[in-house]
């Protein structure tokens, strides 16, 4: 094995502004925005398309029409024929997996310089046929379509909406909002504290957009008179911030007609460390303290110290180390206050030292849940970093929308620039959940 030594540099990115679902970015392929992506990162960081030897692209809703949709893109982008792609699939944090493994791969002595990134057009996720095609309605094309309408009745085919399927973990059987309700009646995280963290979270997202932050590293997607040019969904709801006593209408998610708070606990108390429902126990999560679902990719440049330099690129930080945790799919949630400690001891690095966090907002429990229970095991205060607006300056991931496969690279490209802005910004760390119980973390080192 070649194993190299290097410093690891970050030399900046882009991303596409993020399309809420089924609007404005409806209409584009996951390949074709990524490869507009990777073209729009090179171009305006001057990264000569030749000098690449990888790009590496987080996807969650991985498809037949562009299989292995890093060499696609890396083809159609014009990189290197002889370069390396690779496609992960971690989740919501594939993102952060494609930096970490473009960093291993320069490491093992396989490259000096590769794009990683991700992309997510949940807007296209199929609604699909499920079964064998050992049943006689599947046997071929011609046969599904000849038979139709027997689809839905027959036994041994089920037409499956994948997005749903894919936001519900199989092992616990337990969508991602039923993992936040669970979090917020584990950490005793209420409804009106959810609803204040995600105002503050849209309020803090438009100001940057308002003042520049996002354009900076945001390039307008034009395509005849359909485009997107600023993130979508914070100016959807733009009212939010102005009239947050809207945030109190939106009804929960698990009381309602039909289905109760006590259904709740009944069907998901045995993942809450054995706590009884207490009394007058409420639903919390809703629409409005939960991230959309949405559409957008997003690049990094990651490269040696040397190559940067020998191509005249920007460093705007160091890698300094990543780290994940597996935590039970059902508390997946809270799984970045147990991934952070990974990285930071891998960086050598404490969390009282770090001038930026960026923390992804799947949902407004999660996050409290974090505050709670980073500060209880770990004694690192979150939510003192969120108060002194080191922690998700800018907004995050609620008012922005969640492009799964490119929040990772998302929210690396919120922290570069965050550390860019703070005269006094050294460290930073971002940290991510993902379903299956998955939680990562990265830290960087701004360099002048």
């Amino acid at each position: 094995m070649n194993a190299q030594s290097h410093k690891i540099v970050l030399c900046g990115g882009w991303r596409s502004p993020i399309g809420h679902l089924a609007r404005s970015l409806s209409d584009i392929r996951p390949a074709d925005l990524m490869t507009r992506t990777v073209v729009e990162t090179l171009t305006r960081l001057n990264v000569p398309k030749a000098e690449v030897d990888g790009l590496i692209v987080g996807w969650v809703g991985q498809d037949f029409a562009a299989p292995n949709i890093a060499r696609v893109s890396l083809l159609r982008a014009g990189l290197p024929e002889r370069s390396q792609a690779m496609t992960v699939q971690n989740n919501c944090v594939s993102s952060i997996e494609s930096v970490a493994a473009a960093a291993r791969c320069i490491l093992a002595g396989e490259g000096e310089l590769y794009v990683a990134g991700g992309v997510e057009v949940m807007s296209r996720l199929p609604y699909t046929i499920a079964g064998s095609r050992a049943s006689k309605e599947l046997r071929s094309l011609d046969t599904v379509k000849g038979k139709w309408a027997e689809l839905l009745a027959s036994e041994s085919v089920a037409v499956v909406d994948s997005m749903e399927q894919g936001l519900t973990d199989p092992v616990r059987d337990i969508n991602m909002a039923g993992t936040a309700e669970v979090a917020a009646q584990m950490y005793g995280v209420g409804r009106e504290a959810q609803d204040a963290y995600a105002h503050e979270s849209f309020k803090r997202c438009l100001a940057g957009w308002k003042r520049g932050f996002y354009a900076k590293h945001v390039f307008p997607l034009k395509d005849g008179e359909k485009g997107l040019e600023q993130d979508e969904y914070p100016f959807l709801r733009e009212d939010l911030v102005e009239k947050p006593q809207k945030f109190a209408k939106a009804p929960v998610a698990f009381d309602r007609p039909g289905y109760s708070i006590a259904d709740f606990y009944r069907d998901y108390g045995k993942y809450m460390d054995g706590k009884a429902m207490p009394e007058g126990a409420q639903a919390t999560v809703t629409l409005f303290n939960s991230c959309g679902r949405s559409d957008g990719a997003a690049a990094v440049v990651v490269a040696t110290e040397a190559r940067a330099k020998a191509l005249s690129l920007p460093v705007l930080a160091e890698l300094k180390g990543w780290g994940f945790y597996g935590n039970d799919p059902a508390h997946m949630g809270v799984s970045p206050a147990l991934a952070a400690p990974i990285a930071l001891k891998a960086s050598g690095a404490r969390f009282e030292d770090l001038d930026q966090v960026e923390l992804h907002e799947p949902f407004a429990a999660t996050v409290l849940s974090i505050f709670k229970l980073g500060k209880e095991r770990f004694g690192h205060d979150w939510e003192a970093k969120f108060k002194a607006d080191a922690l998700n300056p800018n907004g995050g991931t609620l008012a922005l929308g969640h492009p799964l496969g490119a929040t990772g690279a998302r929210l690396l490209l919120n922290l570069l620039g965050a550390l860019q802005e703070n005269p006094r910004g050294r460290l930073g760390m971002l940290a991510a959940c993902a379903g299956g119980g998955m939680g990562g973390a990265l830290v960087v080192e701004r360099r002048s």
